[in-house]
């Protein structure tokens, strides 16, 4: 990667090509190298139980998919695809704008980086939940 670091701008731009990401609402908060935070804006469509309103898990493991894959671009300049996810769900996440936020954390292997989640955050209630 060049020493020019993409910015969010540039991040969001990109990003939001694809059409399921428009329909997320994806705005790109920050962007460092091999970092970044995501905010997704919350829709109805995502509720799986109308009765207890949390959102749908796969809603939930797009974010953390898309939060690698682009922690990966801010540090590789290229997106990579994704081999294996695994998410563990901790709490129910809310209605409310949420927060994801990725960082790579070590090389996993000789030409490839390991990302590990940190949190996503309900933007409406401030709950934090952690999903690796």
């Amino acid at each position: 990667m060049s020493n020019e670091m993409i910015t969010a701008a540039e991040v969001e731009a990109k990003l939001t090509r694809g059409p399921f990401h428009q329909w997320l609402g994806i705005k790109v908060i920050s962007v460092k190298e091999g970092e970044i935070e995501l905010e997704a804006t919350w829709r109805e469509e995502w509720v799986v139980n109308p009765d207890r309103k949390y959102t749908h898990g796969g809603i939930l493991a797009s974010l953390v998919d898309l939060t690698a894959d682009w922690a990966l671009v801010s540090k590789t300049g290229r997106g990579v695809p994704t081999i294996d996810l695994r998410v563990d769900y901790h709490r129910a996440a809310m209605p409310g704008n949420l927060i994801a936020k990725g960082k790579v954390v070590t090389q996993y292997w000789s030409n490839g980086d390991k990302y590990e989640g940190e949190m996503l955050k309900n933007k409406r209630t401030g709950r934090k939940f952690r999903l690796w």
